[in-house]
């Protein structure tokens, strides 16, 4: 099998942001708003008043304090909270497409790569916004590359699935370049009515090249140690949305087919779950959790991550050990952990050692084992 390597990788940020205060005020004036209307409701026990939120609550339950949004007006109005996206003929490139794209063209870049040069394209997103033609077909012919393309999802492990998927490709010859992207719309299947979960998703899109030793080119890269990944099923993390809602009898509420969790059962059963598929894997591999030079992991939740990381490595982890991005990015599902090994990557010295690793809804977890490579 042909050794593998990630040799770029690539970003792109929406130009709006939503900071914790903009998003409590919004939601604090439905909320109100809601109150004072079902008043009588209220005071006779027969509905539940909405709570409030606050930004110190958001901070302690998840460590954000905003989040990039493709459309901030349309999320922050009382009046509608969600995103504001002008349709599209089907002459114009997709949204997904549009972020795909941007987000390729770096990671190109960085890797010394053509269209040329790659034979597959991968999306792997939490949401498509369609089921065919594939989005993934679409970034193809954008971006000028030959060979095959098609989607997957995995939820919030799409990525880490995806590199597999893409070293797998790239190990048996069927390819010698991958292109694998994330698109992630988060904004768009959140109910920003829950106060529960109106603050934990943003959006992002990352891209990574994943290539074979021979075809490699750019002067650092990451060899690919090994990939495990893992799946067990779990109604705790649901999002509903589909092409058979239209047919239910009765109908569900459209808050019912957005994104919901049971976040404490989810902390208490996710943890363990990754936390021994990393240290198994690096056992496997016949290396120390101790000799681990970073922890790019997906960015849900500070408290989840800095209790993963401390089970794996043994001891509190540094900033610099785990670094986190989700204060300023939130939950971007599956392009979470690769912003954070795209943005803490440069400092890392030929032979350090480091895992990237995903973890949500499934439940699904992906563990990619990578050295460092200066050449």
């Amino acid at each position: 099998m042909a050794r593998t390597y990630i040799s770029g990788t690539g970003l792109f940020t929406p130009s709006e942001s939503i900071s914790n205060e903009e998003l409590v005020d919004s939601y604090n004036r439905y909320a109100t708003d809601y109150n004072t209307a079902h008043a009588a409701d209220i005071e006779a026990g027969r509905l539940e008043p909405l709570p409030l939120s606050s930004s110190e609550f958001i901070v302690k339950a998840s460590g954000i304090r905003s989040r990039y949004v493709l459309n901030k007006s349309g999320v922050l109005d009382p009046e509608r909270m969600y995103p504001v996206l002008p349709r599209r003929s089907e002459d114009e490139p997709s949204i997904q497409c549009e972020m795909a794209v941007a987000a390729a063209r770096e990671a190109m870049q960085r890797a010394g790569k053509g269209p040329e040069d790659i034979d597959a394209v991968l999306v792997a997103c939490s949401n498509l916004q369609r089921p065919y033609p594939a989005v993934a077909v679409e970034v193809q012919q954008a971006l000028g590359i030959g060979g095959f393309a098609f989607d997957l999802n995995v939820a919030c492990s799409s990525a880490t699935f995806g590199i597999q998927t893409a070293v797998d490709a790239v190990s048996n010859g069927s390819a010698r370049a991958v292109l694998m992207v994330n698109p992630e719309i988060c904004s768009g299947h959140l109910n920003f009515r829950d106060r529960d979960s109106h603050f934990i998703f943003g959006d992002a899109c990352t891209a990574v090249i994943v290539e074979r030793e021979d075809t490699l080119t750019a002067p650092k890269a990451f060899e690919v140690l090994g990939t495990r990944l893992q799946t067990k099923f779990s109604n705790n993390i649901r999002n509903d949305f589909g092409f058979l809602n239209r047919t239910e009898e009765p109908p569900r509420a459209p808050n019912e087919i957005l994104f919901r969790q049971q976040g404490r059962k989810v902390f208490k059963e996710v943890v363990p779950l990754v936390q021994e598929l990393i240290l198994q894997h690096l056992a496997d591999l016949d290396l120390e959790a101790g000799n681990l030079r970073r922890l790019w992991l997906h960015q849900a939740n500070i408290n989840m991550n800095q209790l993963i990381a401390r089970r794996v490595l043994g001891r509190d982890p540094s900033e610099d050990e785990a670094p986190v991005i989700l204060d300023r990015y939130a939950n971007t599902s599956s392009a979470g952990s690769v912003i954070a090994f795209h943005l803490y990557h440069e400092d890392l010295s030929d032979g350090d050692l480091g895992v990237i690793c995903s973890f949500g809804a499934g439940y699904s977890a992906g563990s990619v084992v990578v050295r460092r490579v200066l050449r």
